[in-house]
């Protein structure tokens, strides 16, 4: 069903679904800074109003993002294709207080109960906010895996930030430990790893039926990477091991699918190889679902990470995976019994383990399933989201917060609170 473009006064215009949910929902306001056609976190929360609606939460997702940037059109379609009510804000730069203001306005207008932040800018934005509305904050810490000059800065507003939140949620061990370095209490940083909705991501057709459908010469093998085109996903890393299998004769491809600032550095290191029809920058792909599923082997060569989604995805659709050995990864695959897992920055090391698995069909065939039921059992979106569910209920429980939430709104609207 299509979205219905809200304009409210001067405030932001919103993408509803159709029917909008009850006004007398707690409403949630998930924020996130973004720029070109975002990456794995919206996966996540673009997808978390249908999920939440049922449990009686009225969801928003508000992204600030540069004015103009074409990349928003691919967000505003993804935020369709889940029914997510999107608005959006033009964001100049860290000076812009239109920011600030379109922010608190839309917390006013539309009630906001919690203020979910997703980076460290809406992590700021939340708790001066908090000054002049009240709300619960709870942030979603994805990974500061972006390593640039302002970095360190990013990481000192966090420091200064996680310790005010009610919750932080952490995809993986290692940003937990993160974040309580950050001086946020043991209690409020709660470990809910990402998930995947296994309905949709459900192999449909045959390897070999994809691989068709993609052109793939028969007999050939291929190999899949889908990131962010950045340094810490370590493509150049997987452009050098695949080369090396290619020098000893094996038939295969490289897909490497996404955007980034790599994007030519990476193009320049295939010319110099000469492998242009060998090793393919594919580019962006609204969706890789159809790419996952001509895959032989999935591969994850980064050195830093969260809990990455497309990880997740690869093995819902029952693709065989190799991954380095970085933070939440080790979690989730068991070395040999559901993937194979490396030490991050090696070629050797990885093009062994690719050869382990594109030389062995039978192999594959076993983690492939494993990996599967990894998924269904420990990593589905429904679950993730009812633990979030429970997260948000266990916030806004107390007869006082209730009280306090009633003032915002029309007398038909109250609730009454459970004792």
């Amino acid at each position: 069903m299509p979205l219905t473009w809200v304009p409210v006064d001067n405030r932001p215009p919103i993408f509803w679904p159709e029917p909008r949910p009850s006004r007398s929902a707690a409403v949630v306001l998930e924020t996130r800074v973004v720029a070109g056609v975002g990456g794995g976190p919206d996966k996540t929360i673009l997808n978390s109003p249908r999920f939440l609606e049922p449990a009686g939460y009225r969801t928003i997702c508000a992204y600030m993002h540069p004015p103009g940037d074409s990349g928003f059109e691919q967000i505003r379609r993804k935020a369709e294709a889940c029914r997510a009510a999107l608005i959006s804000i033009p964001d100049k730069g860290p000076w812009d207080w239109q920011v600030v203001r379109r922010c608190l306005s839309l917390c006013r207008s539309e009630g906001v109960d919690i203020w979910h932040g997703h980076d460290y800018k809406s992590n700021a934005l939340g708790v001066f906010l908090r000054r002049f509305w009240p709300m619960k904050l709870v942030t979603t810490v994805h990974g500061w895996v972006h390593h640039t000059r302002r970095t360190p800065f990013y990481y000192w507003i966090d420091r200064l930030c996680l310790p005010r939140y009610d919750k932080i949620i952490c995809v993986s061990d290692d940003l937990c430990r993160a974040a309580r370095s950050c001086g946020a209490a043991a209690d409020r940083c709660i470990l809910i790893e990402n998930g995947v909705d296994t309905a949709d991501f459900r192999r449909q057709r045959s390897i070999d039926e994809a691989k068709r459908c993609h052109g793939v010469r028969p007999g050939r093998l291929v190999v899949g990477a889908v990131g962010r085109l950045s340094p810490e996903k370590a493509f150049d890393i997987l452009i050098y091991a695949t080369s090396l299998l290619l020098r000893q004769g094996m038939d295969l491809e490289l897909w490497l699918i996404g955007e980034g600032p790599e994007h030519e550095k990476l193009r320049k290191l295939i010319d110099l190889m000469g492998l242009g029809e060998r090793i393919r920058l594919l580019g962006h792909r609204p969706d890789v679902r159809g790419y996952f599923e001509a895959m032989d082997v999935f591969a994850l060569s980064s050195l830093r990470e969260g809990l990455p989604n497309v990880l997740l995805e690869a093995m819902a659709l029952e693709v065989p995976v190799v991954a380095t050995r970085v933070a939440g990864v080790p979690r989730v695959i068991e070395d040999g019994v559901n993937g194979l897992l490396l030490q991050s920055g090696s070629v050797d090391e990885l093009a062994q383990a690719l050869a382990c698995l594109l030389d062995d069909a039978a192999l594959r065939k076993r983690l492939s399933t494993a990996g599967r039921q990894t998924v269904e059992h420990r990593y589905s979106f429904a679950a993730r989201m009812e633990r979030i569910r429970a997260l948000y209920d266990d916030l806004l429980s107390s007869p006082q917060r209730i009280q306090q939430a009633n003032i915002r709104r029309r007398p038909s609207e109250r609730r009454t609170p459970t004792v």
